[in-house]
């Protein structure tokens, strides 16, 4: 008589004991379960006497494994991903080396269907499309590979190409040869988020989930280290150009969201970005705390003030940003908000500023290799106003992280964060710093 054979699996469980570890690594995809706590009780029935004995089998012992890296920061997943296998799990046929041609948007579709699904991550199970769900296995599924590959293997389906030829679709790799399961990753390069390029929307596969999230250039850790990839059987005009023969790509620009998210009781991201972009252009003297996702009449002063650099007036300089509007600060191009009491632009080192203080001479004497006065000048008032302490040799002519460092930190103490205090002095900066 044959010997059953029962299954006890506890509740579902995303435990990180070493046993659970282990076991999640061994067995094939289950609907759920605790992996390690999966017990065998065997049954035998003695078939040639009236009594019979019944014997368990000895618990499996949980097989040491090596110790998790610790928790990452929310941002910055610890992303270790599974070696090459084939499609459909361990058990399943491959079906060759090839490149299946796709476009870009199918590559996206795909992957965007990943992130709504919220597929979990796991080196070892594999999504109901027979791809593995580690972020290796996700390019895999978003290039519509035949196989699942892995961080070594994947640069084989691609060309490399420049951070200025990167497109919706492309990939960024790094891959760790001496230790792939420390650091290694790869993300689906969304798109820029703005003109500025140091952000993208980077879809990955990572724990706890997939996700769609802005991501700064080219990741959070590791970042020199990231190599640009675009799929060799991507369909489409100069798909698999290389980068000194590609046409370089205009800036991307965030589309203008539509004027009703601005204006009185708008609370959204784009009013955020909106302040961002006017104190780049010289509107930080409006905001006190700002920018915000809540739209208030700091917003709407500085919309004002940029509209009239461009010499709108009337109902074309109403305060409230409308497409054109939008695209001048989204692109940098129009006139920046001049200095109060300045000309339109950068004032000139003469030129006298708001409340007698000394006259802003313009971004361009504060950028990492300026050598001026100015930068001495600003140092020196960083000292007076305590915030000298990133100095170790007084300051100087030379503009450097001491400087920048200093310039933050007093940004921050005005309670503006974000582009608002990114450590380089505007017109309202320079204005508080010596009133």
């Amino acid at each position: 008589m044959e010997t059953p054979v029962f299954e006890d699996i506890d509740p579902a469980s995303d435990c990180d004991c070493p046993g659970c570890v282990h076991w999640r690594r061994v067995l094939p995809r289950s609907t759920g379960g605790h992996p390690a706590a999966t017990r065998a009780v065997i049954l035998a029935a003695a078939a040639s006497t009236a009594f019979g004995a019944v014997h368990t089998a000895p618990a499996f012992a949980a097989a040491h494994a090596p110790a998790r890296p610790g928790v990452p920061a929310v941002d910055e997943p610890d992303t270790p991903q599974g070696h090459k296998a084939p499609l459909h799990g361990p058990g399943g046929t491959s079906t060759g080396v090839r490149t299946p041609t796709t476009t870009r948007a199918e590559i996206i579709r795909r992957a965007k269907q990943w992130v709504a699904a919220k597929v979990p991550y796991s080196m070892s199970a594999y999504w109901d499309d027979g791809y593995r769900q580690d972020c290796s296995g996700f390019v895999s599924m978003a290039w519509n590979l035949p196989g699942n590959e892995w961080t070594g293997s994947l640069g084989q389906y691609g060309i490399r190409i420049a951070k200025d030829d990167l497109q919706p679709g492309d990939i960024l790799l790094f891959h760790n040869p001496a230790n792939p399961e420390q650091g290694s990753h790869v993300v689906i390069f969304g798109g820029w988020t703005d003109y500025t390029r140091t952000y993208y929307l980077a879809y990955e596969e990572t724990r706890p989930y997939a996700r769609r999230q802005a991501t700064p250039y080219a990741y959070w850790s590791n970042s020199d280290r990231y190599v640009a990839y675009r799929y060799k059987g991507l369909a489409g005009p100069a798909a698999g150009a290389e980068p000194d023969t590609a046409k370089p790509e205009s800036p991307e620009v965030t589309p203008y969201p539509g004027a009703a998210y601005f204006g009185p009781g708008a609370d959204n991201k784009y009013v955020t970005q909106l302040g961002r972009m006017l104190v780049e252009r010289g509107a930080g003297r409006y905001y006190t705390s700002g920018p915000g996702p809540r739209w208030t009449d700091a917003d709407r002063r500085a919309t004002q003030a940029f509209q009239q650099a461009q010499g709108w007036q009337g109902e074309d300089a109403d305060g409230l940003p409308g497409a054109q509007t939008w695209t001048l600060l989204a692109t940098g191009k129009g006139k920046d908000i001049p200095a109060a009491g300045g000309q339109t632009g950068a004032a000139g080192p003469s030129a006298p500023s708001s409340h007698g203080v000394p006259g802003y001479p313009g971004r361009a004497m504060f950028r990492p290799g300026a050598t001026n006065k100015y930068v001495t000048q600003l140092g020196r008032q960083l000292v007076k106003k305590g915030f000298g302490k990133y100095y170790t040799t007084g300051p100087g002519p030379r503009w450097g992280e001491p400087d920048r460092r200093g310039v933050e930190a007093f940004q921050r103490a005005q309670g503006w964060r974000g582009g608002a205090a990114d450590g380089y002095p505007g017109p309202e900066t320079w204005r508080r710093l010596f009133s």
